[in-house]
């Protein structure tokens, strides 16, 4: 069995996705001020194409949402010939993912916009982030851990906390202090580097003794 990283954004043509990356452009620009009239004018469609897309305004912020979330996925491979070297890779790929999208000025933008909303209780974006960011973010995830689970690779009782111990461990103050207004500056480098401690430390908190020598390179 392939355990598959789709997500809801996978059916998008690419002039879709230009439309969703002119959404996330505008919030960047304008924060929550953000109208149908203005992602057609930046997008070059109709309002009308938009809603035959999208639906209302709250469909498009969905579908930005999961497009953006979309960008982090730990990728394809067999659950049945899974080994260490394959597992620790997809985590790797996911940890990295995961630090290019949230350090983005688009995500920091969405983020900040979500959260003023949902502390204001004016309109559904802090709602539509939780469900299509982190809650979207961590089904893809846990299936992996499962599956290392499954092989013998991992040792843990319960899959949320294991999801929280592996994204705290990546993540650290790095969102809270981007959303805050550091200037904290990421080079792809330092998150390739930041994705390798934080599994290898995850590996040395939930690395199934029984799995020998293969996670020699984990738990080092």
């Amino acid at each position: 069995m392939t355990i598959p990283s789709e997500t809801p954004s996978e059916g998008l043509t690419a002039r879709q996705q230009a439309v969703l990356d002119a959404v996330l452009g505008l919030m960047v620009e304008q924060g929550a001020q953000l109208t149908m009239t203005a992602v057609a004018r930046r997008a070059s469609c109709s309002k009308e194409t938009l809603y035959k897309w999208f639906g209302d305004r709250n469909g498009l912020l969905t579908a930005t949402v999961q497009w953006q979330a979309s960008k982090v996925r730990a990728g394809n491979f067999d659950r049945q010939a899974l080994d260490a070297t394959a597992l620790r890779d997809s985590l790797v790929r996911f940890a990295a993912n995961w630090l290019e999208v949230i350090s983005s000025s688009t995500s920091i933008a969405l983020n900040r916009i979500a959260i003023s909303q949902a502390a204001s209780g004016e309109g559904d974006l802090g709602r539509i982030v939780l469900a299509n960011g982190r809650f979207a973010i961590g089904e893809r995830l846990k299936p992996v851990l499962e599956a290392g689970r499954d092989a013998g690779l991992l040792a843990f009782e319960d899959t949320e906390t294991a999801f929280r111990s592996f994204m705290g461990l990546v993540g650290r103050d790095v969102q809270i202090r981007l959303l805050l207004g550091d200037t904290l500056t990421l080079a792809a480098a330092e998150i390739a580097r930041d994705a390798e401690r934080a599994t290898t430390q995850f590996f040395t908190l939930y690395g199934a003794a029984e799995a020998g020598p293969g996670l020699d390179r984990a738990n080092a």
